[in-house]
């Protein structure tokens, strides 16, 4: 993961939107379908977005406490019976805390890990668009996020060599041709096939 914390000030809310529309579409009957995330069925998949976006919410304002302070690996996140209602205002929560210019000053902290905020709203834009990706298609719904965003991405996942914990967060790096559209090249940054479907 390239870890300058560069770039301050990015627009969040365009990734939020799509996440949101993408978990309205969501039938409960998919809940248990399996994502491009090993471990998650898209109920995993929908409360971890549910507890990133308060966590990143959380890390902006520089509220730390529980949710900025607890390793999202250490079990599996569990869907809260009124996710649908929770969401989406919980993604506003964080547009609107990433909005405001001191959200990228100074230190904060996501995940148990302190870290520059500028990068923490890197990490939290990301977390938007590759997971997006992940529910969009796992549900088979189509995902096309702004271009901005992938950037943002696709500079964040770029391979350190010295960077430790890759392999525990994205896994290795899948070979995608550099001719091949953005998204694609930002899923295999991220250790996912562009070609993954839940049918194999």
């Amino acid at each position: 993961m390239n870890t300058n914390p560069a770039n301050p000030l990015l627009d969040l809310r365009p990734a939020a939107d799509a996440v949101a529309g993408l978990a309205e579409g969501v039938d409960d009957a998919r809940l248990d379908d399996p994502t491009p995330c090993p471990d998650y069925a898209v109920r995993e998949l929908l409360g971890h977005l549910v507890g990133l976006a308060g966590a990143f919410r959380d890390a902006g304002r520089k509220e730390l406490g529980p949710t900025t302070d607890t390793d999202p690996q250490t079990a599996l996140p569990s869907l809260p019976g009124d996710w649908r209602s929770a969401l989406p205002p919980r993604l506003d929560e964080l547009t609107r805390a990433w909005s405001r210019p001191e959200a990228w000053e100074g230190q904060t902290r996501a995940g148990g890990i302190d870290l520059p905020a500028a990068l923490a709203g890197q990490v939290a834009l990301n977390e938007l668009v590759v997971h997006g990706w992940d529910l969009a298609r796992a549900t088979d719904q189509p995902y096309a996020p702004d271009e901005a965003s992938l950037r943002v991405s696709y500079a964040l996942l770029e391979p350190v060599d010295d960077d430790p914990g890759r392999g525990s967060i994205f896994g290795p790096v899948v070979d995608v041709p550099e001719g091949a559209p953005l998204l694609d090249r930002v899923v295999g940054r991220s250790g996912r096939r562009p070609d993954w479907h839940p049918q194999g």
